[in-house]
């Protein structure tokens, strides 16, 4: 029976995703006023589509929750059932539990229908399941009386449902598939409230950019499985040894397109800062557990191809290093506390690039899985402070530790473990990465400069970490309260002032998420480097004070400005979407309109033109057919005159 349990596991969300569009209003009841007894039939129905909607969203809410929670059962079964064990985060031996369902004949390399759950997607399946129940539940209170809530819970099953089969996936294309249905979901969850400009070109801008890196992903792909004869990744990986070197890096650097994109390196990583304009649990989902632990999942997954490709991983030593130390100064210096996690998720995507770059996926892996969750918990409590509030701006908030007590307490954790302080989770897997590291510059398959720049930069990024994470926590929680009572936003927005701290359904996710986020670094077997542990401490202390010092000064005033000249620059993300806009944006934009100018003015022009030919030789032949008996007979005349002057001419 478990062999059955990964499918079992992808369908629950995908059932409960159809489930969720098609029967969440049904049966549609339209009720007919009663005119004699209210005098007002038009609020009649106003109240009657509000409780219809209602009952809509509690039908909805139902549908979604508890498919995922069973789906959150079986991967929790297939994680730490008989034969699976969880050391460090990393795959360990042992069998894969799963079935083949059929083999579709292409004509050259078949695609093999196959599900199955090892210690690496195994593990993983139940961190996506257990974020994406806890972002169920908590959609409850933040979209409360949303009129697109079942159609927005239904989306979120569906991106379960596509994660889980990227997880458990044993062919390549399988995979794809469940990697491009992500980039649809994610499309339609940012885009949920559309009717915001910038919402909906914030969804159209995350689907362009990850597409982008998707064409090389499916490049990389067949090139893999065309030269191993089969896109099964046991059979894939059993071929490795057998590829030439160059096979090996055009395949996987084709993959690390894809790569980048979904998980948001640099140089596609432009889209999820602005993909903060979508729901905050939306956020959490997307930004935490799912759809950007793809990219490092992919990686993991197929490591051996990536290992024999030396200069792939320099490439992807390198990409590392800039993005991780270029996000996190880029979180420095933002005013919005839902960007600041956004590039902060970009800095640790980066972290777990250069772990898996310096050779060891065990690492990489293990932060993945420790950073689902402190993230996951950070953006649900920044969630419930923008509820609170009604800004996502951190001018707007301060001294709310008194308000929000709870949320303080899981808030702070999360930063915690996203600084790196001991006990919580994100010391003992960032020690892991940052040792890993520190072995490249004597072993390894990368070259001394790409292993230098790779350590320096990881250090850097410790301290500079600690910084804009103790600068977001001083400003959340501490100083004068700056909130200000806003006007009532526009239906479909869920940042809404209020006095208490949160609906039990949002609080209730974020004490759970507190619990992994501090102790699940005590899951696996401890293998600390004090050195260099004790260094990572000390730097992220270092940045940390070093912020403290300049908000204490001055708390009113923004401890970014420790940047100096650099502060601009690092709020702009260096610019990098401005460069693009030059290089490529507004130039094919002066493209398109070059085609449409040539296509209205030359091709529409010649048919236009013709027709007005057309038209005009037929109005002249109009004006000597009209019927007028004078003109024929005046016409007559004057050609019979001008016969007998030829006639007598010519004579």
């Amino acid at each position: 029976m478990t062999t059955t349990f990964p499918l079992i596991a992808v369908l629950l969300p995908f059932v409960a995703a159809a489930a969720g569009l098609l029967l969440s209003r049904w049966p549609h009841r339209h009720p007919t006023p009663d005119t004699e007894a209210t005098p007002d039939p038009a609020q009649t129905d106003t109240d009657a589509a509000r409780a219809a909607g209602k009952r809509a969203n509690a039908r909805a809410a139902w549908i979604a929750i508890l498919p995922t929670a069973l789906s959150s059962a079986l991967a929790v079964w297939l994680a730490w059932g008989p034969g699976f064990a969880f050391v460090n985060g990393a795959t360990t031996t042992g069998p894969p539990t799963g079935q083949t369902y059929g083999t579709i004949t292409t004509g050259g390399v078949p695609i093999t229908l196959i599900l199955q759950a090892d210690n690496l997607s195994s593990v993983l399946g139940v961190l996506v399941t257990l974020v994406a129940l806890a972002v169920q539940v908590y959609s409850v209170g933040y979209l409360k009386d949303d009129p697109r809530y079942p159609s927005y819970s239904a989306f979120i099953s569906l991106f379960t449902s596509a994660m889980l089969l990227v997880v458990y996936a044993g062919d390549l294309l399988v995979l794809y598939v469940g990697w491009e249905i992500m980039g649809l979901c994610s499309y339609l969850l940012i885009g949920h409230w559309w009717e915001d400009r910038g919402n909906s070109r914030a969804a159209v801008k995350a689907f362009l950019v990850t597409r982008l890196g998707d064409v090389g992903f499916l490049f990389g792909i067949f090139v893999l499985g065309l030269a191993a004869g089969s896109f099964r990744i046991s059979d894939v990986l059993g071929k490795v040894p057998e590829m030439s070197s160059g096979t090996l890096v055009t395949a996987t650097m084709l993959l690390l397109a894809g790569v980048a994109g979904k998980s948001a390196q640099v140089p596609l990583h432009t889209w999820l800062p602005d993909a903060m304009a979508g729901p905050t649990p939306i956020s959490a989902l997307i930004h935490a557990a799912t759809m950007v632990a793809a990219g490092i999942f992919i990686v993991a997954r197929l490591f051996p191809a990536f290992l024999a490709a030396g200069p792939t991983l320099d490439v992807l030593a390198v990409v590392a290093a800039l993005g991780m130390l270029g996000a996190a100064l880029a979180a420095l210096a933002q005013d919005d506390l839902k960007r600041v996690l956004a590039y902060s998720t970009i800095s640790q995507l980066a972290y777990m690039a250069g772990g898996l770059a310096a050779g060891s996926d065990t690492a990489a892996v293990f932060h993945l899985l420790t950073h689902g969750a402190f993230k996951a918990l950070l953006f649900l409590c920044a969630g419930v402070v923008i509820h609170h509030v009604g800004s996502n701006l951190m001018t707007q908030m301060g001294g709310l530790r008194r308000e929000m007590p709870v949320t303080f307490v899981a808030m702070t954790i999360g930063f915690a473990a996203l600084m790196g302080l001991p006990p919580a989770s994100g010391f003992f897997s960032k020690d892991g990465v940052l040792v890993a590291m520190d072995g490249a510059l004597s072993s390894g398959s990368l070259t001394d400069a790409a292993a230098l720049l790779l350590y320096g930069c990881a250090l850097a990024t410790v301290a500079v970490t600690g910084a804009y994470a103790t600068r977001a926590w001083l400003r959340t929680f501490f100083g004068d309260a700056r909130a200000v009572a806003l006007p009532e936003p526009a239906p479909g927005t869920a940042h809404v002032v209020d006095v208490a701290e949160g609906p039990r359904t949002m609080l209730v996710p974020v004490v759970l998420l507190a619990v992994p986020a501090l102790l699940l670094g005590f899951a696996g077997e401890l293998h600390l480097e004090l050195g260099v542990a004790a260094v990572g401490v000390v730097l992220t202390v270092l940045g940390a004070g070093i912020v403290y010092a300049f908000w204490r000064i001055d708390p009113l005033a923004d401890p970014a400005r420790l940047l100096g000249p650099l502060r601009v620059p690092c709020e702009q993300a260096f610019h990098v979407d401005a460069l693009y806009a030059a290089l490529f944006v507004r130039p094919i934009l002066a493209l398109s309109r070059l085609v449409v100018r040539t296509d209205d003015v030359v091709v529409d022009g010649a048919v236009r033109g013709s027709g007005r030919s057309a038209r005009g030789l037929s109005g002249v032949m109009r004006f000597a057919q009209n019927g007028n008996v004078q003109l024929y007979v005046s016409g007559l005349l004057a050609g019979v005159l001008l016969i007998a002057v030829g006639a007598v001419m010519l004579t």
